[in-house]
């Protein structure tokens, strides 16, 4: 299997992590953060910053730090720009990938969860922030808390609809004769 660089990708060679650790201070630049903004439907992303210490853990490698960023989602009610400044602690762990043949179910603890591929001896800490950043962002996000309220006082009830369709029908001229 073949490490994919990502947008934001930033591969760290496994044996090159002392075994005291090592920190690490990654911040997108402008062309990643263009190209992630478009991989997560964000109007914008402005900041993308981590700061983490890897160190060895068994056969795998833990990470922990904090991300900070700031991105501009679209409201799903409105369609309005929704900012988002998010500020998240990470704890995500890389581990080779497990021998399992393509058929086996695996049913996963809520500790793999957080687990993430060791893969041709080098881990991509870029593309953690980057899932980590897609994870952290709100799913529904709202310019106010009063769209959805907002949204429902524009919609139509049935029989205005039904009006609105027999109006805009381009038979309605037909039945007006």
């Amino acid at each position: 299997m073949t490490v994919r660089a990502n947008e934001f990708s930033h591969l760290v060679a496994v044996d090159r992590i002392p075994r005291a650790g090592m920190a690490l201070r990654l911040a997108a630049g402008a062309d990643a953060r263009a190209a992630l903004a478009r991989r997560f439907g964000l109007l914008a992303l402005d900041r993308l910053e981590g700061e983490v210490t890897l160190a060895r853990a068994g056969r795998g490698i833990d990470l922990a730090g904090t991300l900070v960023a700031e991105a501009t989602q679209v409201c799903v009610v409105s369609g309005e720009p929704v900012a988002a400044s998010l500020s998240e602690v990470l704890a995500l762990r890389f581990e080779p990938p497990a021998d399992v043949a393509p058929d086996t179910e695996i049913e996963l603890s809520d500790e793999a969860l957080d687990l993430l591929p060791i893969e041709d001896g080098a881990i991509d800490v870029g593309e953690a922030l980057a899932q980590s950043l897609a994870v952290a962002l709100d799913p529904y996000p709202r310019a106010s808390p009063d769209a959805v309220a907002e949204a429902r006082r524009r919609l139509l009830s049935e029989e205005e609809a039904a009006a609105e369709a027999r109006r805009s029908s381009p038979f309605a001229a037909l039945r007006a004769m």
